[in-house]
């Protein structure tokens, strides 16, 4: 029988995993064996720059979180090193980060399974939600599409005002 602190200790664990689960937008279990400490150091540094948690974690204890959590399908993945990366944020983020480097580092790095709002994501849609552009950059290209007839209709009435013998200069005095 464990011992009586050393069992509170890891349903504190299991209890944080847990919640990490059901908070998060989205998630990637990776075999992390054999990259070096730079490579590690690179990876978490650009994560947590997208507001993504990564942390290694214990296949039982992580079993468990899914299972409170549920999330069900991947306890065939959690065997070896494990390493996990979610986010509550932009969803996208740690499934793009990771499996970038995934494809740089190749076989001493590899995407184990990934979630994205409780269901359990196949690797054609890895790669699929990997592909797609962070959430800002979709922003931005929402707003330019936008901004676009704005900016054009103020291109056109500029021409127009040239093509008349004036100058958009010359009319802010004239509109004052």
């Amino acid at each position: 029988m464990p011992n009586a602190k050393v069992l509170s200790e890891k349903k504190a664990i299991v209890e944080a995993l847990a919640e990490r689960f059901q908070n998060a937008s989205a998630g990637v279990f990776v075999d992390y064996r054999g990259i070096t400490v730079a490579e590690d150091t690179a990876l978490r540094r650009e994560l947590v720059q997208s507001g993504v948690e990564y942390s290694v974690v214990k296949n039982t204890l992580t079993r468990f979180a899914l299972d409170k959590a549920g999330l069900s399908g991947l306890d065939d993945v959690l065997s070896g090193t494990t390493s996990l990366a979610t986010s509550a944020g932009d969803p996208i983020a740690p499934i793009r980060i990771v499996n970038d480097y995934a494809k740089k580092l190749g076989d001493r790095f590899n995407i184990k399974a990934a979630f994205m709002d409780g269901k359990v994501l196949a690797a054609s849609d890895i790669e699929e939600i990997a592909a797609l552009p962070s959430k800002d950059a979709l922003y931005a290209k929402v707003l330019g599409t936008m901004l676009a007839p704005i900016t054009s209709l103020a291109v056109c009435l500029g021409q127009i005002l040239e093509q008349k013998g004036g100058s958009v200069e010359s009319a802010e005095p004239a509109a004052e």
